[in-house]
């Protein structure tokens, strides 16, 4: 029934993608012959399609022996075709890599494009085919869902049989996780077929996971267990947004926040609008606040929302509760029109300063409502903390950071930041202006008990080398620098999000 009913609600959200997919003329970017010949350009002018792998990376430095597993990471490659480039960064088709570290000090590194339905029909056809989420172009393919759009290009979720490849507003896709060779589709169950499931699924200490998906003002809650089962779920009307990205839980409750982005109807219509270009900023006659949606994880049907002032949310780093006081650890920005100007820049090799992303922290009485937010001064995104208290109590949140003077005329992060947030004391690495830092991911030391006891690994770009790299840093003393570094004989495009599996 919960699906019949989120089809039926969900016709509005396929009746406007439909108008998306009308448009009157293609909407992509013809770029110059020499465009990507910067050093800083090439990871953006991405793959046309081909694997990528390296048997033997060169690694510097001491490899922590006791750090054994596999980083994935996932995000967008793809961005050009027959002499047309998409003109947002999120349009770009999924790649996902498998970056493996072995006993002493092995690493091998393996990247493969994510085998969507949209992806195999445009390298036959050698252009671009459908529309896309910030570029409108005219579909040659029948439309009937979100996964005929789906890019696969955001996140991963690693189970004990099957990696998977996530996207925002589709379903996940499943991957092998030794040779990244793509399954296919998944389905929950029969009954949430085709339903969206996020990019950014919260995974808990007993291994408990925690996601959702919105379309069409209806939101899909999932409980998973650790083999990737469904427990529960359920579908709701939820609070008017226009893009939810993340989330976060804690204890006993699931955590929203909901920014006053709108979708301009009008604007849709004309045909030659993509989806984030039509969305609005707090638009004239609709609500300016931001939500605060909260449920319980007991009881889905207890529901409550709150007010803040308007801000933009991307990611959390964490949350917990205690009593009625509810934690929400996140990075904010005050304005979003900004900065998807800025997305839509980074596709054309181009940079535009705008307004900061900084680490807040809010403090939500749920009985009263009062509510407290502090926020730091440093520009950073991508938060992550130990994943042993994913949902509880944290001290310890680690960032790409932009530190270098003069960083607001560049793209990307240039340091790995460390907060503590009990003592506000902060740890840092700075790479300089030649390295552009992606999300680093905390990987407990093996028998370790204390939060924050571990490695901080990610990956990165040095513009000198025009090439990528992973870094492990002793996450306890990052202004010591990398422990080691695994350097890439190529470039691999700027991914979003990954996880790390321990051997």
């Amino acid at each position: 029934m919960q699906r019949r009913h989120f089809l039926r609600t969900s016709a509005a959200a396929l009746s406007t993608l439909s108008l998306f997919s009308g448009a009157r003329a293609a909407n992509v970017w013809q770029p110059p012959a020499d465009f990507g010949q910067h050093p800083a350009l090439q990871p953006i002018r991405g793959l046309q399609g081909q694997d990528l792998a390296c048997e033997a990376v060169t690694v510097e430095g001491h490899w922590p022996e006791g750090l054994r597993g596999t980083l994935y990471r996932n995000g967008p490659a793809l961005f050009e075709r027959a002499g047309q480039r998409y003109r947002h960064w999120f349009d770009g088709d999924g790649l996902v890599q498998a970056w493996r570290f072995g006993g002493d000090g092995r690493v091998s590194h393996r990247a493969r494009f994510v085998q969507t339905p949209k992806f195999v029909a445009e390298q036959q056809a050698g252009r671009f085919l459908l529309p896309a989420f910030g570029t409108a172009i005219a579909p040659q393919r029948p439309i009937r869902s979100a996964d005929d759009l789906n890019a696969a290009n955001t996140s991963v979720l690693p189970l004990p049989d099957r990696l998977l490849a996530l996207w925002e507003g589709g379903s996940a896709f499943a991957m092998d996780r030794d040779t990244l060779a793509t399954r296919g589709l998944v389905t929950w169950s029969d009954e949430l077929a085709g339903m969206p499931f996020s990019a950014h699924p919260k995974i808990e200490p007993d291994g408990t996971i925690w996601n959702f998906g919105s379309a069409g003002g209806k939101m899909v809650l999932y409980q998973l267990s650790a083999e990737g089962a469904l427990r529960r779920h359920a579908v709701f009307e939820m609070p008017p947004c226009a893009m939810v990205h993340d989330f976060v839980v804690t204890q006993r409750y699931l955590v929203f926040l909901l920014p006053p982005l709108t979708l301009d109807m009008q604007a849709v219509r004309r045909g030659d609008t993509s989806f984030a270009e039509a969305m609005r900023w707090k638009a004239p006659g609709q609500a300016v606040t931001t939500r605060v949606l909260v449920i319980d994880k007991a009881d889905f049907e207890r529901r409550r929302v709150f007010e803040l002032p308007a801000e933009m949310v991307f990611h959390f780093a964490n949350g917990w509760d205690d009593g009625d006081l509810l934690t929400v650890d996140y990075v904010r920005s005050s304005d979003a029109p900004i900065g998807e100007q800025r997305l839509r820049a980074i596709a054309h090799g181009d940079h535009r300063p705008g307004t900061p992303s900084q680490a807040a922290l809010l403090r939500l009485n749920l009985r009263t409502g009062d509510h407290r937010v502090a926020q730091g001064a440093d520009t950073l995104e991508f938060p992550r903390v130990d994943p042993r208290v994913v949902g509880q109590r944290h001290r310890q949140v680690f960032y790409p950071a932009a530190l270098t003077p003069g960083h607001e005329k560049r793209f990307g992060h240039d340091s790995v930041l460390r907060l503590d947030r009990e003592s506000g004391q902060r740890d840092a690495f700075t790479f300089g202006p030649e390295a552009v830092v992606e999300e680093h991911v905390f990987v407990p030391r093996p028998g370790s008990a204390r939060e924050g006891e571990g490695w901080l690994v990610g990956a990165g770009y040095d513009l000198r080398w025009r090439s990528s790299f992973a870094t492990v840093f002793n996450a306890e003393h990052l202004s010591d620098g990398p422990v080691a570094v695994a350097r890439l004989p190529y470039a691999v495009p700027h991914a979003f999000h990954g996880q790390f599996v321990a051997a």
